[in-house]
């Protein structure tokens, strides 16, 4: 009988080491598998926030060419603001890019540190509030692009100067994640 239970407890002592060993293993490809995703978001990440950067850099002087043209034609009442925008083409606002970090905010973000997490966060704040000022502008662009009054003129250049405020500060966060 004693040797029957010790038959017996032998046998689940083995089956329990090949149970923890086999969980030992799935850990470690599953650690393994995570390593290697968040390194492939992360190089994904710094590529997109990289695109965005050089196109705030690229589209700022392109905005303050808008900005210094408003101005120059501001107190000219036969120009309209379509003009303007002709002459300027446009109004040119930055594409951000951020498709990475929304990807792994909706299934893995447990696997981040706190810091970049919170700096991914604040660049995607920074991206809504950019396009909720374009859009503001926009909305009050096209009723009013016939316009040639100074007060509509100068209302569009405060906003564009509102605009680029928001995007050195979303430059600034953008450069500080790329750097760590």
């Amino acid at each position: 009988m004693n040797k029957n239970i010790m038959e017996f407890f032998k046998e689940i002592l083995t089956i329990i080491v090949g149970i923890l060993i086999a969980l030992y293993i799935n850990n470690w490809n599953e650690d393994r598998k995570d390593a290697k995703y968040i390194n492939k978001i992360f190089v994904s990440m710094d590529k997109e926030l990289k695109e965005s950067n050089d196109d705030i850099k690229k589209k700022m002087p392109q905005q303050q060419t808008l900005i210094d043209t408003l101005g120059f034609y501001k107190k000219n009442d036969s120009i309209s603001i379509f003009d303007v925008m002709m002459k300027v083409n446009g109004v040119q606002i930055p594409q951000i890019r951020i498709s990475s970090w929304k990807a792994i905010s909706s299934s893995k973000i447990e696997l981040l540190e706190y810091e970049r997490v919170s700096a991914l966060a604040n660049i995607e704040e920074q991206k809504e509030l950019l396009l909720s000022k374009t859009q503001y502008l926009m909305n009050f662009l096209y009723p009013n692009i016939k316009d040639t009054s100074f007060d509509k003129k100068e209302l569009i250049m405060f906003m564009m100067k509102d605009i680029m405020v928001t995007e050195r500060d979303l430059q600034k966060e953008i450069e500080m994640a790329i750097q760590d």
